[in-house]
């Protein structure tokens, strides 16, 4: 009598054989045992190429068995073994300023060349995104309290051939008191780079901040202070500072005018 669940007969065809499709594929992974049911040779997996997988046995022998056969045994269960993804090229680790972050260097003793900087901030942001770099090269950087004695500063350094300075200037643009500073330093060993911006907390772009722009302050009101009245953040500006370097974590963060400064002064005090 037929059964409408089983059919007619439930050993018509090949029923020792799973259907095609339910076959796991597994990839042929070095050490993993498996067995050519055909021949009986069982071993683990020391090689897999285009040509087929090469098992070797607990005596070392080896043999090469076509990936395109029927199949094998792991654990006797069937499966098909193919070739295992090639692995992605591993991408070499970059530091926060976007360069080749070096692995197991210890940092070079300091050199005589250093990058000095306005204050504390521009040198704590340097540091976040460029420490690597620096520790690596051996240049320290050091923060002034303004530019205001920067031709004094320069003359107590002592600048030479391989006692190289760079000055990282705030508002170095035609026309301001910076600029006017910064064009009485002379030395070939000397190189004064600056941003356009007021402050160094401008030269993190606004969308890191959350903020849509940084504010426009009127002339006669402090910067700072002007900024977080406009945005509302309160009267601490170490608070907001925080904030603000919190906000960064690589070099995309920054706007260019000040990456490509802090490069061009580390090129020029790491010359050999």
């Amino acid at each position: 009598m037929a059964s409408r669940d089983y059919g007619e007969d439930v050993l018509a065809g090949d029923w020792r054989r799973p259907r095609k499709g339910m076959i796991p594929q597994i990839p042929a992974e070095p050490g993993l045992v498996a067995e050519d049911p055909g021949s009986g040779f069982c071993g683990a997996v020391v090689g897999c190429d285009k040509f087929g997988v090469t098992l070797e046995d607990r005596f070392g022998k080896r043999r090469v068995f076509p990936l395109t056969q029927a199949g094998f045994l792991i654990d006797g269960r069937p499966v098909t073994l193919v070739r295992p993804a090639a692995a992605a090229p591993a991408r070499p680790a970059r530091s926060a300023s976007g360069s080749i972050a070096v692995r197991g260097v210890r940092a070079q003793v300091a050199k005589e060349s250093r990058i000095y900087v306005e204050g504390v901030h521009d040198a704590e942001l340097v540091e976040k995104i460029w420490g690597h770099d620096l520790r690596v090269e051996g240049v320290v950087v050091e923060y002034l309290e303004g530019v205001d004695d920067l031709p004094a500063i320069v003359a107590e350094f002592g600048p030479g051939e391989d006692r190289r300075l760079g000055v990282l200037v705030d508002h170095l643009v035609p026309g301001s008191k910076e600029s006017r500073i910064a064009a009485q330093v002379t030395s070939p060993y000397v190189l004064v780079a600056g941003h356009p911006f007021i402050d160094v907390w401008e030269a993190v772009k606004p969308a890191a901040v959350g903020i849509s722009a940084w504010p426009r302050v009127p002339r006669g009101v402090p910067w700072k202070e002007g900024v977080l009245e406009a945005l509302g953040w309160g009267e601490d500006t170490g608070a907001a500072w925080k904030r603000i370097l919190g906000s960064v974590s690589s070099y995309t963060d920054l706007e260019p005018a000040l990456l490509g400064r802090v490069e061009e002064l580390i090129d020029f005090v790491t010359v050999p």
